[in-house]
């Protein structure tokens, strides 16, 4: 039996009955390993290498999270979201509700695109804003499936499209393992080779939000689970002055560096030198951001490791060989077959980011026998990645949206944000990727 399909079964297997995906990964490497002749002692070796090919991403990462937490100290989420209250209330107090529905719809799309590349706090804008605005949302009849939509739409298609924030992260994780699979290629060419998907996401979220759940849906007002009163939140003009020019430096800074460790450390230090951080608090700040992303800082470096193991072992080539010989050069086929084990395995660990170590060490050399276009090879592993963030039920895409439409206990996590997220977003991207694969 090949190794590599030995690995991600066993990875597959273990992540979808619960187990812990590190654990997942690191006893999927262990299997593979054995299997393909390395031996455990040696296994284990290669694992422990392999590490650092992520190590860069993890402390990215980290330090993006410390970066969040500053930024939610200045207060300038507080006020960006007292705002949109603000605009909402006055609004929702109309007849005018079509109006008062888009306008909702509008700023939670904004705040939520902005959250990966603009102001990086990822989902810690969630619980500020959702809870307070449920009582408008059940005045209104808005069926929060069509907001669970939106709130993953925006967390997910701005870091597939565009290089800054997590959406950097990501295109350089891309791009690296690709590399390390033998395809260089050009950062600059993976938006343009992603552009059809995201086109997709595009027209599932457009589905879902006028034709899917368009309809009224009645929830009952009740008492909000843990209430979140974000007037008391402390913050001066200057501390926002400040959050702001911090964010503006990010981003030149990454522009400039292409580093995401470099340019989140460039904005720490803006807010310290503010005053809005003490000296003395740096400590707890960097610590509570290493906890917000240390889960996906120690699955991604698990996924390089495991990477590492299964292309050690040479059956990648065994099983390229064989899936090249079963279909030819049949490309629709082919691209096909590698979506839906991009899919697969991102449903298992619940992670795009973690996803593309283990699918670039297949895809890129299965890519090259079939005859596809280094941009094609893109589409198809970005593509893939991406493909089952949406529906994971362990994703932060859709564990966000739950956390904060559930405020009151009458949103349910599968059936009202993972089975809308899969349909509305899995589909097109699949579909449109595979177009992709197919035109470029």
């Amino acid at each position: 039996m090949n190794a590599v399909i030995i690995a991600v079964l066993i990875m597959l297997v273990l992540s979808l009955v619960r187990v812990h995906v590190v654990i997942a990964l690191v006893i999927g490497a262990l299997a593979g390993g054995v299997v393909g002749g390395l031996g455990l002692t040696d296994t284990i070796d290669v694992f422990t290498n392999g590490l650092g090919g992520s190590a860069n991403v993890a402390l990215s990462y980290a330090l993006l999270g410390g970066f969040a937490v500053a930024i939610s100290r200045t207060g300038l989420p507080d006020v960006i979201v007292k705002l949109a209250l603000a605009i909402v209330g006055k609004e929702g107090d109309s007849r005018k509700r079509a109006l008062s529905k888009a306008l909702i719809f509008i700023i939670i799309l904004t705040i939520s695109c902005f959250s990966q590349n603009v102001v990086p706090i990822h989902i810690a804008f969630i619980p500020i804003l959702i809870p307070p605005i449920l009582k408008i949302l059940n005045e209104l009849g808005v069926d929060r499936r069509a907001i669970a939509t939106i709130i993953t739409f925006g967390l997910t298609t701005p870091y597939i499209l565009l290089p800054y924030g997590f959406g950097a992260i990501y295109h350089d994780i891309v791009e690296t393992n690709m590399a390390e699979s033998g395809l260089v290629i050009n950062r600059a060419d993976i938006p343009a080779a992603l552009l059809l998907p995201v086109f997709g996401l595009v027209i599932g979220l457009l589905i879902a939000v006028f034709i899917t759940y368009r309809k009224q849906r009645n929830y009952e007002t009740k008492e909000l689970m843990r209430e979140t009163n974000i007037s008391e939140k402390a913050f001066t003009k200057r501390s926002v002055i400040f959050a702001i020019l911090a964010i503006i430096i990010t981003l030149i800074v990454q522009l400039i560096t292409k580093s995401m460790i470099v340019s989140a450390l460039a904005g720490l230090i803006v807010i310290y030198l503010s005053g809005t951080i003490k000296w003395t608090e740096s400590d707890e700040l960097v610590t509570n951001g290493m906890k917000m992303m240390a889960f996906i800082g120690f699955v991604m470096l698990s996924a390089s490791g495991f990477a590492a193991v299964i292309r050690e072992t040479g059956h990648v080539d065994a099983l390229v060989e064989q899936v090249a010989g079963v279909i030819g050069q049949n490309q629709a086929l082919a691209a096909l077959l590698m979506l839906l084990v991009g899919l697969f395995i991102t449903m298992g660990i619940g992670s795009s980011f973690s996803t593309i170590p283990i699918i670039a060490a297949i895809f890129v050399p299965l890519g090259a026998a079939v005859g596809f276009s280094p941009l094609a090879i893109i589409a198809l592993i970005g593509t893939a990645g991406a493909l089952g963030d949406a529906g994971a039920p362990a994703s932060d895409s859709t564990l966000g949206p739950t956390a904060g439409l559930n405020a009151d206990g009458q949103h349910d996590h599968i059936w009202d944000t993972c089975v809308p997220t899969f349909i509305h977003f899995n589909i097109p991207l699949l579909v449109f990727g595979w177009i992709a694969a197919m035109v470029l």
